[in-house]
């Protein structure tokens, strides 16, 4: 564990004053402020309240979200992994199981924190209309049993404020959230370590807009399918798109033939072991350039 831990450490040197990191987080204020602008107008229009986590969880409502918000991870996690003339010895120090382990803790801490502040954000900007309880509000309300969401496309959905607390749905989109950058902060961890620096982040915004494509909505204006057909196609899409599984509403609610949000953390598992053991052979192979040549 302290291994792991100096590890970490030394990829958060400067991480705070990196101007990526800057610049990323400034970025997410911004994506906020229009996500979040939609329902602060209907608030104010029929001076109704919002449950404090309400604004975040439809931030992560749908698939579109999510897309750009996994695009300013993958501007945070593009220098994956972390190479300095150091780096040679921290593996001779240690196994290389347990940089990659580093690695890892290292994109989930950093995920946490974008994801926590994402939060902090979204409550602050609705906070002159929202309240702690742990109950749906009467926004939520119109929002989703009306037509309302649908046409300002703010994803309040009835199965799911049928299914579950406003707190508990919160930590399972963080959870689907932190499973989901996890496989995309290894991917381009993986591309930069086969294919070179700055190949990763392509290999990372491929990850996500292969998700993207595979959007019901998209596919189906793609394909030109009717809507008795678009059933099917969500049913598919729901089990082989990452991005659709990292989105808590696009998951199965007892009359849904789509995955769980367990099974989809078991299969984000399983593509992040696929995509951790690529690492590990590619690393075993890998030469790290010294100060004074390579090696």
């Amino acid at each position: 564990m302290k291994q792991i831990g100096m590890v970490v450490k030394f990829n958060f040197l400067g991480f705070f004053r990196n101007s990526r990191t800057t610049i990323t987080f400034l970025l997410s204020v911004i994506l906020c402020f229009f996500l979040s602008e939609k329902v602060i107008g209907v608030a104010e229009y029929f001076h109704s309240t919002m449950q404090a986590a309400e604004p975040f969880i439809w931030t992560f409502g749908d698939s579109i979200s999510i897309l750009l918000v996994s695009l300013l991870l993958i501007f945070l996690f593009s220098d994956l992994p972390k190479l300095t003339a150091f780096t040679p010895f921290y593996l001779l120090r240690m196994d290389k199981k347990k940089w990659l382990a580093g690695q890892m803790v290292y994109i989930l801490l950093v995920t946490a924190l974008y994801v926590g502040f994402i939060l902090a954000v979204t409550i602050l900007l609705c906070m002159k209309y929202s309240f702690p309880g742990n109950l749906w509000s009467e926004t939520a309300a119109m929002l989703g049993y009306s037509k309302m969401g649908e046409k300002m496309q703010v994803p309040s959905t009835v199965k799911v404020m049928e299914s579950i607390s406003p707190y508990g749905c919160m930590v399972q989109v963080m959870v689907l959230m932190l499973g989901y950058s996890l496989t995309l902060g290894f991917l381009i961890l993986l591309g930069n370590v086969v294919l070179g620096k700055k190949w990763g982040m392509f290999l990372g915004i491929g990850y996500s807009f292969y998700g993207f494509l595979l959007d019901p909505n998209v596919l189906g204006k793609i394909l030109g399918l009717e809507k008795h057909e678009m059933y099917q196609v969500r049913s598919i899409v729901g089990w082989i798109s990452p991005l659709n599984q990292a989105v808590y509403g696009l998951h199965d609610f007892g009359y849904d033939n789509l995955p769980s949000v367990g099974q989809s953390l078991l299969l984000f598992g399983i593509l992040l072991g696929i995509i951790w053991l690529g690492t590990y052979q590619s690393l075993r192979k890998y030469n790290f350039t010294f100060l004074g040549g390579s090696g």
